[in-house]
């Protein structure tokens, strides 16, 4: 017990030392900060870890297939190249990480940027013209078992190929829903079109409208003009997913290689950054404190999708879906602009301790310019809580119970936790159908 008591002790010196780092540093490399999250790392795995793995040559490869593969899944942007210069680490992981050092890591993300921003201008090229769906062509989506690209023509084939058996999908989905409305035939639920719904886009229909005002809409549409809304629709897809890699840090990736590294003792062993944790929080609590809206980056710009019932931007009334976020300043201070920062930053800057002013410059739904002050509460989200009701079946009355996921707050021991609501909504159950038994006697 003593030797757990002295580990626990040193753990909480090392967190301590890696926070000062933490809180002092930008999202540029800071190699002092990352070599004391592998000493920490290292130290928590051989002493701490219920069981201890061995640190070598196998261990190794296993870090090394793990993350490339998680850097790299469909095989969309490192060449066979690039790998081969990667192999030369795969039995030497070991050694880096106990000696700290973080050259493969360096490497491989340096690489990666460099292949993504190389190819984001490859998918706009692929799909500014149309594709020639007469061609009888075929492409294996088995990406485990598919060879990495033996250079860029290879691997700039592999895209067209991949964008175009996606559109091909999307406008086969288009076509049939054109000739389903031609014969008259109704009741078909178009949200079972799985490509369509998980892209959005049908709400690209709109946009195509808007663009060819002096078309009349409400004919049906040739293939070309199909091809072509299908084209736009995967741009605006891909241009959202690069926008999202865009906006990974450094650090983000670094935490990648991290869960690498633990992944290989146990599944349930994570390293969680200190935004993940905070994520981790507010869902495992099912509450934070700030102004209660659901934020989307859509391009450059911060729109709010939702407000959540009972938070202070609800209460308001002034937010509502659709506006969008341009500015943001903290009670009286100067406000800053937001519009091309990350979504995490964003939400930074707008979350802030109860009782707090946070006022926003939005542009609303209308397209009128507005200033909102907001006072942050605690927001509690309700989806989050277990339920009940009461349902009959076949003349038997039963009691159910929805429990989304498990959730406690690790901050406060009175709070709300999974055990005690199921234990009130057990309790609320057994009165409600003492109450309907009653009703029925008399």
């Amino acid at each position: 017990m003593k030797r757990n008591y002295k580990i626990l002790i040193a753990i909480v010196c090392l967190s301590v030392t890696l926070f000062a780092f933490k809180i002092n540093s930008t999202n540029s490399a800071d190699p002092g900060r990352d070599k004391m999250l592998l000493e920490l790392l290292t130290f928590v795995i051989e002493k701490g870890h219920y069981n201890p793995a061995t640190i070598d040559d196998a261990f190794s490869k296993g870090v090394y297939k793990d993350y490339i593969q998680a850097l790299d899944p469909s095989k969309r942007f490192f060449l066979q190249s690039d790998i081969d210069e990667f192999s030369k680490y795969e039995t030497e992981l070991d050694d880096e990480l106990i000696d700290k050092d973080l050259t493969f890591f360096n490497l491989t993300y340096e690489r990666l940027i460099k292949r993504m921003a190389e190819n984001k201008k490859v998918y706009k090229e692929i799909l500014s013209s149309p594709f020639d769906y007469t061609i009888d062509e075929t492409f294996n989506t088995d990406y485990e078992k598919a060879p990495y690209a033996q250079n860029a023509q290879e691997l700039k084939e592999r895209w067209r190929k991949q964008i175009k058996l996606s559109t091909l999908a999307s406008l086969t989905d288009r076509l049939k829903i054109q000739e389903d409305k031609e014969k008259g035939i109704t009741g078909k639920n178009t949200e079972d079109t799985s490509d369509i719904l998980k892209q959005g886009e049908l709400q690209d229909d709109l946009g195509y409208k808007q663009r060819n005002k002096s078309l009349d809409t409400d004919k049906p549409k040739t293939f070309e003009e199909l091809e072509k809304i299908t084209r736009e629709s995967s741009l605006k897809s891909l241009d959202e997913y690069f926008g999202f890699i865009d906006d990974l840090t450094r650090d983000d990736w670094f935490s990648v290689y991290i869960n690498s590294i633990t992944s290989r003792f146990d599944p349930h062993t994570n390293y969680f950054p200190p935004e993940e944790k905070e994520r981790f929080d507010v869902s495992i609590s099912g509450k934070f404190e700030g102004i209660g809206a659901r934020l989307q980056k859509k391009n450059d710009f911060t729109e709010i999708t939702e407000l959540i019932s009972g938070g202070p931007a609800w209460r308001g009334k002034q937010l509502e879906a659709g506006d969008i976020i341009m500015k943001v300043a903290q009670g009286n201070g100067e406000p800053v602009d937001i519009v091309g920062m990350r979504l995490d930053d964003v939400v930074k800057k707008i979350k802030g301790a109860k009782g707090s002013e946070v006022r926003l410059t939005v542009k609303k739904v209308d397209g009128s310019i507005k200033t909102i002050s907001i006072i942050r509460d605690i927001v509690e989200i309700e989806e989050t809580y277990a339920k009940s009701s009461i349902v009959e079946k076949n003349g038997l009355k039963y009691g159910v119970i929805y429990l989304p996921k498990f959730y406690i707050d690790f901050e406060n021991r009175d709070g709300r936790d999974a055990g005690k609501d199921i234990a009130a909504e057990v309790e609320s159950l057994n009165l409600k159908l003492r109450l309907y038994l009653n009703i029925c006697v008399l």
